[in-house]
């Protein structure tokens, strides 16, 4: 993010962080849409956190009604089946928004650069995009 620099006419950004210039405006915009995203993903995870509790009472009100070794088996071995689901749909959950948030800091830290990674050597470059 940048600040504007009030003594210059010319309305040119200060870096802050070294994160290249960036206007207030633009500034201000990417942290909207990052607590959007971060809104968003606490949403999420508060749902799977019910998900959760919901699923270990439902587990445990059926073990108190239990007549058998194998019924209680079979019911924990569902409970897990669905908290090993679960868990797998929130790890994709997790990767789609650490993918959105990267995308959203590199587009701000790009500051109009394309940048290219090649992944044989390793090295990422940065070329300024042509406006049209």
């Amino acid at each position: 993010m940048a600040i504007k620099d009030s003594t210059s006419s010319a309305g040119r950004s200060t870096p802050i962080f070294g994160i290249g210039q960036m206007p207030i405006d633009a500034g201000m915009a990417l942290q909207k849409e990052l607590l959007d995203v971060y809104e968003k993903a606490g949403r999420a995870w508060l749902a799977r956190v019910k998900s959760e509790v919901e699923l270990w009472s439902e587990l445990a009100a059926k073990l108190t009604t239990v007549r058998s070794v194998p019924e209680a088996l079979e019911a924990c071995t569902k409970s897990v089946s669905q908290e090993m689901q679960m868990t797998a749909e929130a790890g994709q959950r997790l990767l789609h928004e650490c993918e959105q948030i990267t995308q959203k800091m590199t587009e701000a830290v790009s500051n109009g650069r394309q940048l290219s990674h090649d992944p044989e050597s390793g090295v990422t470059r940065s070329t300024r995009m042509r406006r049209r």
